[in-house]
């Protein structure tokens, strides 16, 4: 529990950064197709509940087999919610139309 509290040193955010930067680079995602996908993924979600897009998160990280021979690239997405019972009420309208 007590290095859930640590902070990172500026040595393991740089490593950090840098594990994200060599990721993009790989999977050809450049920051302007990452602000595309986000805005994207804000517009779906945006339909069924409100919630914060500013303070939205949107990453891609690798992830390896249980084996360790394959490594995958995986999008991580971190969406605060405002509200999500703005989706029952958008629901309830297109059912009585």
């Amino acid at each position: 529990m007590r290095n859930f509290f640590r902070r990172k040193s500026s040595c393991q955010i740089a490593k950090d950064r840098l594990k994200i930067l060599l990721i993009s680079d790989r999977v050809n995602c450049s920051p302007e197709m990452m602000e595309l996908i986000k805005n994207d993924i804000a517009k779906v979600i945006s339909k069924y509940m409100k919630i914060d897009a500013d303070n939205m998160e949107i990453q891609i990280n690798t992830k390896g087999s249980k084996t360790g021979r394959s490594v995958k690239p995986s999008l991580w997405a971190n969406i605060p919610i405002v509200d999500v019972t703005m989706s029952e009420q958008k629901n309830q309208e297109t059912i009585k139309l």
